[in-house]
């Protein structure tokens, strides 16, 4: 009998490594771990009808006037971060220095960060995971922040107000964006997956962010990643970075288990009966006049950013 269970033990150990050997890892991007399979083992990916990504169509949002969003620590150079490759994305997370926090805005409590990540795709007109019109951008940051008032990162995840995710785009320039020529350096050393590196004195987050923060677009949503939690409230900024081609390279040199990382974004989720609340400056609530010509002036600015993006591109 020992010699017998001796044996089975082997053969479940043999299992186990062979279909790690397969599939590596959990989730991916394509073929059988790929987005339209993430449900099978994650059913928070399949069903929900509050599911992210999404396509924005601006002339379906619904003006609001929020509070003025407010940005605590993001102006502060980090002390201590760690960059490191999971095998899905790039991530950067402090390990040392002011973190910074979000309040304000439709957020009801203050955020902590967390960490923030990239999505990208194989060329320059692929790879975001929130649309605008029907129109990809080819990178996606992602700042990740989770309620104060939850104590950490899982346990927020309990509660559908657990997370609130910055959402920023970006357009080709010719170009370098200097502000990212830091990080870019970095990158390398993470090229390989489960690689990490810790950099000290980094740059602030506002390098990551826009100039215009006033103007966004917000939602209900879902992580998107497994396990697709719907705990999140999406901040998508209307203004778009600015990176050169080369620039953007760099992040398809990434290695996952099954080679280069060249897109790593899951497609456009079902809107359903959600509703998408654009963000208009303040203005005198008693002129309707006023307030009309406000909202114009912010379609026009979304419109403005969208037409720029297609031109440098």
């Amino acid at each position: 009998m020992v010699v017998k269970f001796g044996c089975l033990k082997i053969k479940i150990f043999v299992v186990a490594v062979l279909l790690k050997l397969s599939y590596g890892q959990d989730f991916g991007y394509e073929g059988s771990i790929g987005p339209a399979f993430w449900g099978l083992t994650y059913k928070g990916c399949n069903g929900g009808k509050l599911q992210s990504p999404i396509d924005i169509e601006i002339n379906n949002v619904v003006k609001i006037n929020f509070p003025p969003l407010s940005f605590e620590n993001f102006d502060k150079p980090l002390e201590t971060v760690r960059l490191e490759n999971n095998g899905h994305t790039v991530q950067l997370s402090i390990r040392q220095g002011d973190i910074p926090k979000i309040r304000g805005g439709p957020l009801n409590g203050t955020y902590r960060f967390q960490q923030l990540h990239f999505h990208w795709g194989k060329d320059d007109h692929e790879g975001s995971e929130n649309l605008i019109n029907n129109r990809s951008y080819p990178l996606e940051t992602h700042l990740v922040f989770y309620k104060e008032d939850y104590g950490n990162f899982s346990n927020a995840l309990a509660d559908d107000d657990g997370l609130t995710v910055l959402s920023f785009l970006y357009h080709i320039t010719i170009l370098e964006n200097k502000k990212y020529e830091k990080f870019e350096q970095e990158l390398p050393q993470v090229e390989n997956m489960n690689s990490s590196v810790e950099i000290v004195n980094f740059d602030s987050l506002n390098d990551f962010t826009t100039t215009d923060r006033d103007t966004y677009f917000t939602y209900k949503g879902s992580l998107t990643t497994p396990p697709c939690s719907e705990v999140v409230t999406w901040i998508e900024f209307a203004q778009t970075i600015p990176l050169s081609h080369e620039q953007l390279q760099v992040f398809r040199l990434i290695t996952g288990n099954a080679g280069k990382i060249d897109h790593n974004f899951r497609p456009v989720q079902a809107v359903n009966d959600r509703v998408i609340y654009a963000s208009v400056p303040t203005t005198d609530s008693a002129s309707s006049k006023i307030e009309h010509t406000t909202w114009l002036l912010v379609v026009s600015l979304f419109k403005t950013y969208l037409l720029f993006s297609f031109v440098v591109n």
